[in-house]
Formats: C-alpha cells, structure tokens, sequence
C-alpha cells in the first residue's frame, strides 16, 4: 500500500513539474534577432516627403485628391474654385478660406503643400 501511494505522488509530483516546465518555455520570451539597417533611411525618407509635396496654386482635382490627407473630390474642387475667385495662393495658412478645410486638415497636410 505504501508502495503505490508513493508511486501515485510521485506520478503527480512529476507530471505537475513538467506541466510547469512546459507552460513556463510558453510565456519566457525568446531574443529575437533584429536585422541591421543602413544609415541612409533617415536620407530616403526625406526624399520621399519631398516627393509627395503639391503646389495648390497649380495641381488639378485629382493631383490634390491623391496628394493631401483628407481631401476628396468636394473639397478638391473647393480649391481649385477658390484659386479661381481669388488668385493663386500667397500662403499655405490662406487654405482655412476654403470652404470644408479646417485646421486639423491643413495641419496634417502642412509638410505636404507647397506654393
């Protein structure tokens, strides 16, 4: 009797250590080896942002549709009405006029339009 009791507490006593075994390898995080970058992604940005300016005073509908943040079809064309009323525009602020551009707007498009 005392033999198989010890037996079945030992059982226990084993699986119990190696069901702890098992879940503690499940949640220890493993180092993960991160690829090296090369200096020139700083530069690479950088032109890219310059790629992607518009000048309001010259681009169409569809040119400022797909260049700002925020700007569809409507207000686009809001611009473009604008500009002709009133002449091309003097300043990237002068954008509030337009009916339907907000400061959020223009303040995420600021780095994005040119004159």
């Amino acid at each position: 009797m005392k033999k198989s009791l010890l037996s079945i507490a030992s059982i226990i006593l084993l699986a119990s250590l190696s069901f702890a075994g098992v879940t503690s390898a499940a949640t220890t995080p493993q180092p993960v080896a991160t690829p090296a970058v090369e200096s020139t992604a700083p530069a690479s940005k950088a032109s890219a942002a310059q790629a992607t300016t518009v000048n309001i005073n010259s681009a169409d509908a569809e040119e400022l549709q797909k260049s700002l943040k925020g700007i569809g079809k409507v207000k686009a064309q809001a611009i473009i009405d604008y500009r002709t009323a009133n002449g091309p525009f003097t300043s990237v602020d002068q954008l509030l006029e337009v009916k339907g551009i907000g400061k959020g707007t223009l303040d995420k498009n600021r780095d994005r339009i040119s004159l």
